[in-house]
C-alpha cells in the first residue's frame, strides 16, 4: 500500500528489493574481510564485520549497526559501534523462555513495561 501511495514506479521497487536481498546476504555472510578492506567498505556499505556487532549478545551492541545497505544511516543516527570480530559473542543478554517469546499479547505489551 505504501508503494502505491508514494507513487514509486514498480521497476524502482524491484531494483531496490534486489539490491536489498544481495546486500543482506553479504552482510550476514560468514566471511571475514581483511581489516583494511572491511574498513574501506564499511565507510559506504554495511560490511559483514560491521553488521556482526549488531548480533553481539550484550547491549548496547545489539542496539547498533542496524543498516542493511548503506552504513551512513548508523553513523548519522549515532547507532554505529566498532567491535573486534574476535570479541563478538552471539546471542542475547537475557533469558527469554519460549512461552514468553511466542505469546503475542505479552510481546505487544513488552515495550511499555518498566524493567
Amino acid at each position: 500500500m505504501g508503494i502505491l501511495v508514494s507513487g514509486a514506479p514498480m521497476y524502482a521497487v524491484m531494483i531496490f528489493q534486489t539490491i536489498l536481498v544481495f546486500s543482506t546476504a553479504f552482510t550476514h555472510a560468514n566471511i571475514s574481510l581483511p581489516k583494511w578492506l572491511d574498513a574501506a567498505v564499511s565507510y559506504i556499505l554495511v560490511s559483514p564485520n560491521m553488521h556482526k556487532v549488531h548480533h553481539h549478545w550484550q547491549q548496547p551492541y545489539t542496539d547498533s549497526n542496524y543498516g542493511a545497505v548503506l552504513s551512513i544511516w548508523d553513523r548519522i543516527l549515532g547507532t554505529f559501534k566498532k567491535l573486534s570480530p574476535s570479541s563478538i559473542r552471539y546471542g542475547l543478554d537475557r533469558y527469554y523462555p519460549n512461552e514468553k517469546d511466542e505469546d503475542f499479547v505479552q510481546l505487544m505489551k513488552s515495550p511499555f513495561k518498566k524493567e
